[in-house]
């Protein structure tokens, strides 16, 4: 598989999107050099020097293809000759339905994998700054902690605001899984932005001894704590909720949650003591993240208590809130649709740089960086994948599927995501048919039923996408 006259694509990274980049790469018949600064300079999570070590759960979640959108990444990946999936599948250990792996010959295999490639050269090296234009080609895949030279080369490249080092993250929920009966669209004030109606919030309205059993159950929740290495990054502007909450049980409804503005549809005549808003976060009209509910709160916590807001105690989410560490850059605006650097063409990004959340979907983007840059490299058409499989949609989110808030235009909304059914466009209409002798079917059902569809529909496009023959 010898290839000596292609010149290499150079990889900054050899976290999971690093490794997979240059799997996919090489497999294309492009020679890669591989740049891995640990067995250099270490970081502080990372135990070993091995590529794609987990340095969190080994779990890669559900493995479910038929009706999860994790399962369906998943097989996707596996359809297009995943490194990191296959030895995911080599080094499984028992978790139900999950796929979760032995952490340590998982990262062994992919290390062994990949230095044994003939086309793959590793280098242990920290690439301090940007890659030398005379490489040529490259993909910067260094993950949420890239070491602070890097990431003062790639502010200075793409600007002072193009960085974020920590997820102040609010919880998106899916739009269909909110109570609209209880809730209703307004702006406050019926302000109507750029590109707005004046009803572009979901508006959750609480009495007060709602309000007051809401604060305290967010003040008593349970909260996770920073590692060591993080610090403590609160400021004023994007305090957790609960923090507010522990500030003064005002502080809420002055905050966040103020009425002033709103008038309840459903009952115009009675002032809301206080009001959740949700905005739309994605162009699809999916999902809405909830107006400032970041949160350090412990996952079972926060479905238990958002769940007390009314409007939302049947709420599906595709995201739950957090605080943590994770450089990433401004995709949406600085990469072109092929995860190309628009101020320097040749280079891209790769994984939880770019604005993803989880392994599989960093090592994802991993994949495509990879397979975008191979066609670049030997003079191809670069394919874009459909935005109705989850490697499009997941693309999309990431180079331009989100929403700029209309009432604060100058206010940076992208935020990393996991991979989820929000993201992927809606079915066509009619596609979602009543079983035959099944008298009931709503809510749940009707839910796992469109969940099939569109994971069957993303699985058959992939295949199409990547010329593989129906099986």
């Amino acid at each position: 598989m010898t290839n000596t006259t292609i010149s290499p694509i150079h990889v900054i990274g050899g976290g999971l999107a690093g490794s997979e980049a240059a799997w996919q790469a090489a497999q294309a018949g492009v020679p890669v050099i591989l740049h891995e600064m640990r067995g250099v300079r270490g970081t502080d999570a990372h135990k070993t020097d091995d590529l794609a070590e987990l340095v969190c759960s080994n779990s890669f979640r559900s493995d479910d293809a038929t009706a999860n959108a994790v399962g369906v990444i998943h097989a996707e990946m596996r359809l297009a000759g995943s490194l990191v999936m296959a030895c995911a599948d080599k080094h499984q250990v028992p978790a139900g339905g999950a796929l979760a792996v032995d952490r340590d010959g998982f990262s062994a295999a992919v290390t062994e994998a990949i230095s044994t490639h003939p086309l793959i050269t590793v280098v242990r090296e920290e690439v301090r700054g940007l890659p030398p234009k005379d490489w040529g080609l490259a993909i910067v895949a260094t993950g949420p902690l890239t070491s602070p030279d890097l990431a003062d080369a790639i502010r200075a490249e793409t600007g002072e605001d193009a960085l974020a080092f920590f997820d102040a993250i609010a919880p998106i929920v899916y739009r269909d899984s909110i109570d609209m009966d209880v809730c209703w669209y307004q702006s406050r004030y019926d302000k109507v932005g750029p590109g707005g109606t004046g009803k572009d919030y979901i508006n959750c309205p609480m009495d007060e001894a709602q309000y007051n059993a809401f604060v305290d159950a967010l003040i008593a929740g349970d909260a996770v704590g920073f590692k060591e290495w993080e610090g403590t990054p609160y400021f004023d502007g994007c305090l957790p909720i609960e923090v507010m909450a522990e500030r003064g049980r005002e502080t809420l409804r002055h905050g966040p949650m103020k009425p002033m503005g709103l008038t309840n549809a459903h009952n115009p005549t009675v002032k809301a003591y206080a009001v959740v808003q949700l905005r739309q976060d994605n162009a699809l009209g999916t999902l809405y993240n909830m107006v400032g509910f970041q949160t350090k709160l412990r996952y079972g916590a926060q479905a238990e208590i958002f769940r007390m807001i009314p409007g939302l105690e049947n709420a599906e989410f595709a995201r739950l809130g957090g605080l943590h560490r994770n450089t990433y850059i401004h995709s949406p605006v600085l990469l072109d649709s092929s995860l190309q650097l628009k101020s320097r063409p040749g280079l891209r990004f790769a994984g939880q740089i770019t604005g993803c959340e989880g392994y599989v979907e960093s090592a994802s983007v991993g994949l495509l960086a990879g397979r975008f840059a191979a066609a670049e490299r030997k003079g191809e058409a670069v394919r874009l994948p459909p935005p109705t499989t989850a490697l499009g949609s997941l693309l999309n989110h990431i180079t331009g599927g989100h929403i700029v808030s209309d009432e604060e235009p100058g206010k940076r909304s992208f935020q990393p995501m996991n991979i989820n059914f929000g993201l992927f466009p809606e079915l066509e209409p009619g596609s979602i048919v009543k079983p035959e002798g099944v008298k009931r079917f709503r809510g749940k059902d009707k839910t796992i039923m469109k969940r099939q569809l569109v994971a069957a529909r993303a699985l058959a496009d992939c295949k199409t996408w990547l010329g593989l023959a129906e099986s």
